[in-house]
C-alpha cells in the first residue's frame, strides 16, 4: 500500500494545496538528497505528517478516521494492550461480528497488524488517522489504569488499614509482615503500581513515607512527577510487598538494602532494581525500570550524526582498543554500550561483559552480574575474562585503579573493550584515568574514542516555529560556536548552503501542549577522536581544556554544540538542552 511520489506530486498539484513551482524545487532536492518527496515538503513545512496521511488515505481509498474528542469503549480498546498500542500506534476502536477496526498512523506496519489478528481472532480494517488522534486515544489507557487504581485504593484500604492496625510496622516479626505482604489487597496495589509505571515509560519509582502520606513519584523522561498520594497506614504494606518480590528482608528496617526482581507484561519483560532507605518517617523505596531487550537501536535513532557517528563507526571496526562512554547516572551510556555490543555481534566473535547490573539480557552474548559480597567484583570478574578467550570485552564501569589497569592491559592484548566513567565531559575521561594510575603512554596506546552524553526529551507534534531574534543569537554564542553549529548543519543538509542564524526555524511547545509536549528522550554527544595532536597533549600531560579545544578545533561538537543542532532539526528545545547540560 505504498504510494509513490509521482501519486503525491499529482494529487497536490491537482488540488492546488501547492504551486507548481514549490513542487518542483521539492523534487529537486529530493533527488539531490536521494530522500523521499514527502519527506522534503514536510522539512520545507509545506505539509504536517497528519497532512500527509490523509492525502495518502485519500490515494490509497483507505478510510480516514478522526477520534479526536471520541470515548472509546473501554473493552474495545483493550483488545490491544497498551505497550502494543504505544509501540505501533495502533488504536482499536470499533467491534463488528466478525472484525476489528483500527486507526493506525502507518498501514503498512503488517508486522503489528498480524500479531494483533492472531490475538483477536477477527478480521483487521485499518484504518488511516492523525496524531492528536492518536495521543487522545492511548490517553484513555491512562484514565482507565487511574481509575482502576482508585477504586482499587477506595475499596481496599480498610482492609488494608486493619491489617495494619494488627500487625505495627515498626514491631512485627518478618513472618507476620510476609502474612501481611501476600494480603490480596497489598498485592493489588503494587501490581496496579508497576503496570501504571510501565505503561507511563517510567524509569524509576519513588515511594516516599511522610509525616501523614504516602507519596509516590515517577520519573519521566528525566523529570520526576507526582502520580499519586495514597493514606499513610498503607506505608509498610507497600514496602513489605517489594522487599517480599525483591527477596530482601522484611524486618530489617535500619539498614538500606539493594535487590532485584522481574515481571512480565503483555509479553514485556522489565526488571525492578529495588533500594530501600530508612528515612524519618520510615522506609523510602526507590525501583529503577530495566526493559530487557535494546534490540532495534542503531547509532543514528540514539542520536549520533555527522563526524562523531564516522569515529565510532570506525573504532568498532578495530579488534584492540578501547572506547569509553561519560556521563552522569541515567544519561544514556549503557544504551549506548548495548547498541554498540549489537553492532559488534556477530557469529565470529566472542563477547564477555562485567556488569552491575546487567540491565538487558541479550543473545549471543556473556553476561556476568558482579557480587561484591562474595568476592566477584569488577576486577575479579574481568580478571576472568580475559581467560575465556573474549574477542570483544565491556566492563560496566571503571571504578578503581586495579578494574582501570586491567581494562587497559586488556585492551593491549588483543581485546577491544568498551567501557564507561563517571565525568562531566570526554576530554574529563583523560585526567581521571590518569588519577586511577594509568600511565599517559598507555592510554595513548588503547584508548580510541571517548563518548561524553546526555539525554534531553523530545517534542512531540504539539509544537511551533519560531525564528531567534539578534539578541538571542548573541546572548548563545557567548557559550556556542555558533559558527561551527551552523556549518556542521549546512555539511549534513539540515539546512541550506546560504541559510543563517536569522532564518534557521527553531521550535518550542505550543501553549495549550501541556504534557503532551515532550514524549521520550534523545541523546546529545560530544565525541572526542583520540587522533595524533591529541596523544601528544596526552603525553604532554595538558588540562582538560587544552585537550578539548584542540577537538574542537579537529570538528568535535560539544555537547551543548550537539544540542543547539538538534534544537535546529526541531528535535528538541534550546531551554531544554540548557537545562540538562547545566544540571
Amino acid at each position: 500500500m505504498h504510494v509513490e511520489d509521482s501519486q503525491i506530486k499529482s494529487f497536490i498539484i491537482d488540488a492546488g494545496l501547492i504551486s507548481k513551482l514549490e513542487i518542483e524545487d521539492a523534487e529537486k532536492e529530493a533527488k539531490s538528497k536521494k530522500k523521499p518527496l514527502s519527506e522534503v515538503l514536510i522539512s520545507k513545512g509545506k505539509f504536517s505528517d497528519d497532512d500527509l496521511r490523509r492525502v495518502q488515505a485519500y490515494i490509497l481509498g483507505i478510510p480516514f478516521i478522526n477520534l479526536k474528542g471520541q470515548t472509546l469503549n473501554h473493552e474495545i480498546l483493550t483488545l490491544i494492550p497498551e505497550p502494543i498500542a504505544r509501540k505501533h500506534n495502533i488504536i482499536a476502536f470499533a467491534k463488528k461480528d466478525d472484525s476489528l477496526e483500527v486507526a493506525m498512523l502507518d498501514t503498512d506496519d503488517l508486522q503489528a497488524l498480524n500479531s494483533i489478528k492472531k490475538k483477536v481472532g477477527l478480521k483487521i480494517l485499518p484504518r488511516l488517522t492523525d496524531s492528536e488522534s492518536m495521543r487522545g486515544a492511548i490517553i484513555q489507557y491512562q484514565k482507565n489504569l487511574k481509575d482502576e487504581f482508585g477504586d482499587i485504593i477506595k475499596s481496599d484500604s480498610d482492609e488494608i488499614k486493619t491489617i495494619a492496625e494488627k500487625l505495627p510496622g515498626d514491631d512485627a516479626s518478618e513472618g507476620d509482615l510476609k502474612k501481611l505482604a501476600e494480603e490480596l489487597p497489598v498485592v493489588r496495589i503494587v501490581d496496579t503500581l508497576l503496570k501504571h509505571a510501565i505503561i507511563q515509560n517510567a524509569s524509576d519509582i519513588h515511594i516516599e513515607p511522610l509525616e501523614d502520606q504516602v507519596l509516590v513519584r515517577y520519573r519521566i523522561d528525566g523529570l520526576l512527577h507526582d502520580a499519586m498520594v495514597l493514606p499513610k497506614h498503607i506505608g509498610h504494606s507497600l514496602v513489605a510487598r517489594i522487599k517480599v518480590l525483591a527477596s530482601l528482608k522484611l524486618d530489617e528496617k535500619r539498614l538500606p538494602q539493594d535487590g532485584r526482581f522481574k515481571i512480565d507484561m503483555n509479553g514485556e519483560r522489565v526488571s525492578f532494581r529495588v533500594s530501600t532507605l530508612p528515612v524519618y518517617y520510615g522506609e523510602k523505596t526507590v525501583m529503577r525500570l530495566l526493559r530487557e531487550s535494546v534490540s532495534g537501536f542503531t547509532l543514528e535513532s540514539l542520536g549520533f550524526h555527522g563526524q562523531g557517528l564516522e569515529i565510532l563507526h570506525k573504532a568498532l571496526q578495530h579488534t584492540t582498543g578501547m572506547i569509553l562512554t561519560t556521563g552522569p547516572t541515567g544519561s544514556g551510556k549503557s544504551t549506548t554500550l548495548y547498541t554498540m555490543l549489537d553492532i559488534l555481534n556477530t557469529v565470529d566473535v566472542n563477547i564477555s561483559t562485567i556488569e552491575d547490573p546487567i540491565e538487558y539480557q541479550m543473545k549471543r552474548i556473556n553476561q556476568t552480574q558482579v557480587k561484591p559480597e562474595i568476592g566477584l567484583s569488577f576486577a575479579s570478574g574481568l580478571r576472568t575474562l580475559v581467560r575465556q578467550d573474549p574477542d570483544i570485552i565491556m566492563v560496566g564501569e571503571i571504578r578503581d585503579n586495579e578494574t582501570a589497569s586491567l581494562a587497559i592491559n586488556a585492551s593491549l592484548t588483543g581485546h577491544l573493550v568498551l567501557s564507561t566513567l563517571h565525568t562531566n565531559s570526554a576530554a574529563g575521561a583523560v585526567p581521571r584515568l590518569m588519577d586511577m594510575k594509568v600511565e599517559p603512554f598507555l592510554l595513548i596506546s588503547t584508548i580510541d574514542a571517548i563518548i561524553a552524553q546526555r539525554l534531553v526529551r523530545k517534542l512531540t507534534d504539539k509544537k511551533e516555529k519560531y525564528y531567534l531574534s539578534k539578541a538571542e543569537i548573541d546572548s548563545i554564542s557567548k557559550v556556542v560556536n555558533l559558527d561551527h553549529v551552523l556549518e556542521v548543519l549546512k555539511e549534513e543538509k539540515i539546512i541550506g548552503k546560504k541559510d543563517n542564524w536569522e532564518n534557521v526555524p527553531f521550535y518550542r511547545p505550543q501553549k495549550d501542549a501541556g504534557d503532551d509536549a515532550f514524549k521520550s528522550r534523545i541523546g546529545i554527544y560530544e565525541v572526542l577522536n583520540v587522533t595524533t595532536a591529541i596523544k601528544d597533549l596526552i603525553i604532554k600531560g595538558s588540562t582538560t581544556e587544552d585537550i578539548e579545544l584542540q577537538a574542537k578545533k579537529e570538528g568535535m561538537l560539544s555537547m551543548l554544540e550537539d544540542g543547539i543542532f538538534k534544537a535546529a532539526q526541531g528535535l528538541t528545545t534550546i531551554e531544554e538542552v540548557l537545562r540538562v547540560v547545566s544540571e
